[in-house]
């Protein structure tokens, strides 16, 4: 904990603020937030004015571990039974306001720490808070650097919230929204107001996003590009465009598009029994130098070596699609789901081996036992992949995050997770989160395992 208070500190002082739990705000998304239903209009006289500038900021701590499980045999990239691990994160959001509608915004991060078994041995990694890098000593990122542009075209004005990356304000309801820069492909796309922040909700890697979505980033999660959306009504249309990492799961960026992704999503938001829902659809086709697992299990039966899609590629197209829904039930109860499908001839290239999947989940406020600040949630997750790719990892191939040398017994990924997130105070956030994951790997040989997670947010 000492750690995690030096890194609070830093970021406190790089914003100039004393460090005061009670000077934080509750539930500060550090994406940009989801939208289920158009905000209450506003008469002009009402509008809150635009804020010029802000600074917010977050500090989280994961400790998550697993005990024995049934581990017959372990390649380069199995879960090891018997491990716990730390991950600590301190950010600072910054922005201002240049013209009307614009926002720029600044997001350096202190990280540290690993996943379990260095974020590998699981498609559905139970960690969103472990990156795809580990180090033992604090270091340095700027993860996001963005500007954004919203243009209104009429409808009623509405009220926006200040929080992290958004600035408080007005709006119209139908506009335009640019935004170019560094961010990431999550902070626009496939957003879920129940499954989308693992520093306040799910910790699943398949949970706050859909599985088999491959979408750009670098190691930590984050990519360069510009994404546009059309809010008219009810309805929203996205487009985007951004860069894939240099190598599969690599930690630099392209510069030019030489290796891009191409997103699109439709999104309606809609009332039913007075509730507010939405259903998202999302597209992306990727575009770079992917291998084949035909290909590389065609050249490991000529040379007798392991399979290695990293032999095999060439530029290739990969694409995928899937459906993101949400429903507030009561005042206190929502529900959500998603399922999406990939190409499964081809390497999964930014995000995790998962070539289809589906999700259902709840979350509960805590209202009915006097506790309205808590929320209880629980998802079920199947992830698969296609019979190429469980070939493939039999024969001895490596995936973006799974790999057990061999896989004899291939079968889906089922997980369950639940948690249970408290407020102590204003600002301040600790969760306890258990999670079932059978299969891991896809390989019926090894597990189930048992993860277990305690989590400590705070936020101003």
């Amino acid at each position: 904990m000492i750690r995690i208070n030096l890194l609070l500190a830093s970021a406190c002082a790089l914003a100039g603020m004393p460090l005061h739990a009670s000077a934080m705000a509750q539930d500060i998304q550090t994406r940009a937030p989801a939208v289920t239903a158009p905000a209450a209009p506003v008469p002009p006289e009402a509008a809150p004015a635009d804020e010029r500038f802000a600074v917010h900021g977050q500090a989280t701590f994961v400790l998550q571990g697993t005990p024995g499980f049934a581990s017959p045999y372990s390649g380069t990239n199995s879960l090891t039974p018997r491990q716990a691990k730390e991950t600590v994160d301190v950010t600072l959001y910054a922005g201002v306001r240049p013209w009307a509608g614009g926002e720029l915004w600044v997001n350096p991060e202190i990280d540290q720490g690993f996943g379990l078994s260095n974020t590998l041995g699981v498609a559905g990694f139970p960690s969103a808070e472990a990156y795809k890098v580990g180090r033992t000593n604090p270091y340095f990122r700027l993860q996001r650097l963005f500007f954004r542009q919203t243009i209104g075209l009429g409808g009623e004005r509405e009220a926006v919230a200040g929080v992290a990356n958004q600035l408080a304000g007005s709006r119209m309801t139908d506009r335009i929204v640019l935004t170019a820069g560094k961010f990431g492909v999550g902070d626009v796309f496939d957003t879920n107001s129940y499954a989308h922040d693992p520093r306040a909700d799910f910790l699943n890697w398949s949970a706050v996003d859909a599985g088999s979505f491959d979408y750009a980033a670098d190691a930590w999660g984050y990519t360069t590009g510009v994404a546009a959306e059309w809010y008219k009504g009810v309805w929203t249309l996205r487009l985007g465009a951004f860069n894939l990492s240099k190598v599969p799961n690599g930690e630099t960026l392209e510069t030019g598009f030489q290796q891009y992704q191409l997103d699109g999503e439709i999104e309606h938001r809609h009332t039913l029994a007075s509730r507010p829902g939405a259903v998202r659809v999302t597209v992306f086709r990727n575009r770079g130098r992917f291998g084949r697992f035909d290909d590389a299990l065609a050249l490991a039966g000529l040379t007798g070596d392991d399979a290695d899609t990293a032999l095999v590629r060439r530029r290739r197209t990969r694409a995928g699609i899937s459906v993101n829904a949400e429903q507030a039930v009561t005042d206190t109860l929502g529900v959500f789901g998603r399922a999406g499908i990939a190409d499964g001839q081809v390497e999964p290239y930014d995000f995790t081996d998962i070539d289809r999947t589906a999700q259902l989940g709840l979350a509960l406020k805590g209202a009915g036992w006097g506790r309205g600040g808590d929320t209880v949630g629980a998802v079920f997750i199947v992830n698969g992949i296609s019979r190429e790719h469980q070939r493939y990892l039999d024969a001895g191939g490596l995936g973006v995050l799974v790999g057990d040398g061999r896989l004899p017994h291939p079968g889906s990924e089922y997980i369950g997770e639940a948690y249970y997130k408290l407020v102590a105070v204003k600002g301040v956030e600790f969760s306890l989160d258990y999670q079932f994951v059978a299969n891991p790997g896809y390989n019926r040989d090894r597990g189930p395992a048992n993860v277990f997670a305690f989590r400590a947010h705070g936020a101003f």
